[in-house]
Parts: structure tokens; C-alpha cells; sequence
């Protein structure tokens, strides 16, 4: 059985957002850096041992430019002509082989199930994770049936990826 999609494009905002929250999910724990340094910088100033706020501030800028650098780098990916691609409208024939992408009748490509790492469901449809800030999202809008959006979830269920 093959699941065919609609044309459809991926939309940049979605992009931007869903990417910068993986990223920021995965390394969060590198913001506890300046976290502790303002706690400790608070502990030290009313303490009274050492009364300066420059270390706190610092800290928090770090915090907010690494938040900011990931933010840009995944706004950038959707402005440079080498990524024009990822955001122009394909459809999609998915079976338990591969995944197929067809950019008109006669010109696609393939999208072999072994680069998937994982996929996700929520609300706005299917995320399939090919990599950092790479992934593939099917909106439910864009399957012919709710017959076909069962099929893709069994197959993505017997590849092991639900």
C-alpha cells in the first residue's frame, strides 16, 4: 500500500520554531552555566563579600546571545539559497520501502528509511527527524483520507520510529 500526499510546502515559521525548540530541548543544560554564575553573584553580593552586579550581567547576556545565536542559525538556514529547496512544494508517496519525493510527474527523489531517526505526532501532524534542524512534516491536511494517515502511522509503527 502507498500513501500519496497532496502538494504541499513547509512552512518557515514552523521550521524556525519546531528546529529552535529541539535545539533548545536538547541542550538546555548548557544554560545552567549562567544560571549558577547569577546565583552565585547574588550570593556574593548580599553577602557582602563581593558587591558587583557586572558578573550577573555578563552571565545573563551570555544566556540570551546563546539562545539568540541558535534562533539565528535556524532563521538564517530559511533565508539562504541553499536550503530554497526544503520550503518549495512537493508530494510525497510513502510506503514501507521509502519515501518518495515528487517534485512534478516525472522528477523526485528518494528518502530512504534508514536516514529517519525518529518520528513525532502532535496536533499540527506528522514530524519525521532526519537530523539537527532537518525533518520532514506532514500537516494532516494533506492526506486524501483518514484511511491514508492510519496507513503511514502503521508504517512508521512497524519501522519502529513511533
Amino acid at each position: 500500500m502507498v500513501v500519496k500526499t497532496k502538494k504541499f510546502a513547509l512552512d518557515k515559521k514552523l521550521y524556525i520554531n519546531r528546529s529552535f525548540k529541539k535545539q533548545i530541548q536538547q541542550s538546555w543544560y548548557w544554560l545552567l552555566i549562567p544560571a549558577a554564575i547569577v546565583i552565585l553573584g547574588l550570593g556574593l553580593h548580599f553577602s557582602g563579600v563581593y558587591k558587583n552586579w557586572w558578573i550577573m550581567i555578563t552571565a545573563i547576556i551570555g544566556g540570551a546571545l546563546y539562545v539568540l545565536f541558535w534562533y539565528a542559525q535556524f532563521y538564517a538556514a530559511t533565508q539562504m539559497d541553499q536550503n530554497k529547496q526544503m520550503f518549495e512544494k512537493f508530494a510525497y508517496e510513502i510506503d514501507s520501502r521509502q519515501i518518495l519525493v515528487k517534485i512534478n510527474q516525472k522528477e523526485g527523489g528518494i528518502v530512504k528509511w534508514d536516514t529517519i531517526q525518529s518520528a513525532e505526532m502532535d496536533d499540527t501532524g506528522i514530524f519525521l527527524i532526519i537530523g539537527r534542524g532537518q525533518f520532514l512534516h506532514f500537516p494532516k491536511n494533506v492526506f486524501t483520507s483518514e484511511h491514508d494517515i492510519k496507513l503511514f502511522e502503521s508504517i512508521l509503527r512497524r519501522k519502529n520510529l513511533l
